[in-house]
């Protein structure tokens, strides 16, 4: 399939729910647009849930956002990585959030995620204004939308009406992809879960705001050392590989931007990059080599709005992944995102 013919099959598939871009300086508005019925009625999300019981909700959240992004950026792509984290394991539910021993917060896969402060400050000062009313998973699925606008992503509109989970298993953080399993295995996780071939490609370019530790990278750097050379490892660039050779010969504790172009700005670029040899991650390198992705790669280069569209309608899809609604009694409503509630709501 021609990259031009491509590019128009994705146009005519991207959702409704994303429109332009936010600005810095005041909270965007924009007005109403359809999004399919399934993502309204199977869950029973709505996009008016909380006017008329915490209408001032998404304005608590973009200020706090703004706050702690003007302090430190990192902060936006750590959060998006706490959204797909909480949503890939089993579904949409912050159990994520819950801090106890054996939960998915504690397992060994969660060790570098970052953000949970950023969701309790949020919390907290909605609970001043609306206790008891707004989910933790409602809460940071707006904050991951609000921190990717921050860095100059697309606005989307977010449904709310999640409840909170009350079970977390440190096991179940295992499921989430770890960025090194091979495209057969990403889109067989992701067909799982309700997202698409298109979703894999479009959510990894997440990655054009994120970081990664020089320890979690050394099978990309010293391939065929220390029994990696079984695993899926495609080649980089010799500049870039001396590139980061260098940075983390030392440290590997050591961080490296996972977009060695344009690192801070939300953008297409890394795409770009992945025709260039500069995936950093394997996984992401993969998608411009295997047959079935790098259709969608070659479109996303040739047409970088096409990036900023579909990344809305990929994280709309992301969000609804297993959601506990208003009539799931496995869920509540947590006053503190870290800890169940003593009681039922």
């Amino acid at each position: 399939m021609k990259s031009s013919v491509l590019s128009l099959f994705l146009l005519s598939i991207i959702c409704t729910t994303s429109c332009g871009h936010g600005e810095e300086d005041s909270f965007p508005t924009f007005p109403a647009l359809p999004i399919p019925e399934t993502l309204l009625f199977d869950n029973l999300l709505s996009f008016d849930y909380y006017h008329q019981r915490c209408p001032q909700l998404e304005q608590i959240i973009h200020t706090k956002l703004k706050q702690w992004v003007a302090k430190d950026h990192t902060l936006a792509a750590s959060l998006l990585r706490l959204h797909f984290h909480d949503c890939f394991a089993t579904g949409c539910d912050a159990s994520i959030l819950l801090n106890h021993e054996g939960s998915e917060r504690r397992a060994e896969a969660s060790k570098t995620l970052r953000g949970f402060q950023v969701i309790d400050d949020i919390k907290a000062e909605v609970e001043k204004s609306c206790p008891a009313i707004v989910s933790c998973t409602d809460i940071l699925t707006a904050a991951t939308r609000d921190a990717t606008v921050l860095l100059g992503g697309p606005y989307w509109r977010v449904p709310y009406g999640r409840k909170d989970s009350r079970i977390s298993n440190a096991k179940d953080a295992e499921m989430v992809p770890s960025g090194r399993e091979s495209i057969t295995t990403l889109l067989e996780l992701f067909q799982s879960r309700g997202l698409n071939f298109i979703d894999l490609v479009v959510l990894s370019g997440a990655h054009t705001i994120g970081r990664t530790s020089c320890g979690a990278i050394q099978h990309r750097l010293y391939q065929g050392l220390n029994g990696t050379s079984s695993m899926p490892n495609p080649p980089l660039d010799d500049h870039y590989l001396d590139f980061l050779q260098r940075k983390c010969r030392c440290a590997s504790g050591d961080y490296v931007d996972l977009d060695a172009t344009t690192p801070t700005t939300f953008d297409s670029q890394f795409y770009a990059n992945l025709q260039k040899n500069m995936g950093l991650l394997s996984t992401d390198q993969m998608l411009y080599s295997d047959p079935r992705t790098s259709p969608i790669v070659n479109s996303l280069i040739g047409t970088p709005s096409l990036f900023i569209h579909q990344f809305s309608a990929s994280m709309v899809r992301l969000a609804n992944i297993q959601v506990l609604s208003g009539l799931d009694e496995a869920g509540e409503i947590r006053t503190n995102c870290n800890f169940v509630n003593p009681y039922n709501n």
